[in-house]
């Protein structure tokens, strides 16, 4: 079996993806087993300034320090349970010290499994305005919509000030069912809970669309590659392709 290292990069999104790997192995390999595992993560605190100030390359740099620590403990591969590291991870650069899983592959991939057609994107202000989940999802002929820009703002609010800080209120979680309820009349037949720690306040019970769970798919995702059912990644950070005989992505 593979070794996994998680690049965590948000305490609750990350430490729920790691709860999933290891139930994923208690579930199909036995009480107590389950592939190898490394989780690291430096505070958000030391990235929150570049983000805020747009410097996605000294963001990359801090999330490649993390890679370079979990080649070191061994992993074999990383996943990044935090869809808008991805944006720094995609910068141009060296190579990462590991291959990686890119999230937003995986939650698209799903997307297009479950046959979903349109496609609505709640994660933090970065990730709602950026694009790739756009483009991922547009790879796969589905449309990606975000909420409008108050919306938006309340959904990015929540997200910094409560659920990264492990605070999750019935209020929030009410009002992320209005704002999903507005995608849906706008034609959504899926919502993707695209910050690793929105599922931890939107479940399925409680959202008006079904849900697409980013950390869970992306652990379940790493799992897989780790016992051997899906092949070994080879992106290292910078421009993602699916595959490396395929052209990129305009």
């Amino acid at each position: 079996m593979k070794h996994l290292g998680i690049l965590a990069h948000s305490a609750e999104g990350a430490a729920l993806c790691f709860r999933t790997f290891c139930q994923e192995g208690f579930r199909e390999l036995g009480p107590d087993d389950h592939p190898d595992v490394t989780l690291d993560l430096i505070a958000l605190a030391r990235s929150m300034p570049a983000w805020e100030s747009g410097d996605h390359d000294a963001v990359r740099a801090v999330l490649a320090e993390s890679v370079r620590r979990l080649a070191a403990a061994g992993a074999d591969f990383f996943a990044c349970p935090d869809n808008t590291a991805h944006l720094a991870l995609e910068r141009p650069g060296g190579d990462l010290p590991l291959p990686g899983l890119h999230i937003a592959e995986v939650v698209a991939e799903q997307a297009a499994a479950d046959g979903r057609t349109r496609v609505g994107v709640l994660g933090t202000r970065f990730t709602m305005d950026g694009p790739v989940y756009p483009r991922e999802l547009a790879a796969r002929g589905i449309a990606a919509e975000v909420p409008d820009a108050p919306d938006r703002q309340t959904v990015d609010r929540i997200i910094f000030e409560e659920l990264v800080n492990g605070v999750f209120t019935e209020e929030s979680r009410r009002a992320y069912a209005e704002v999903i309820e507005r995608l849906a009349e706008r034609g959504c037949d899926a919502v993707a809970l695209v910050c690793t720690e929105i599922p931890l306040l939107v479940t399925p019970g409680v959202s008006p669309l079904p849900t697409l769970d980013s950390t869970r798919l992306l652990a379940r995702a790493a799992f897989e590659v780790a016992v051997g059912r899906r092949p070994l990644p080879d992106w290292r950070g910078g421009h993602f392709q699916r595959h490396r005989d395929e052209a990129p992505l305009a």
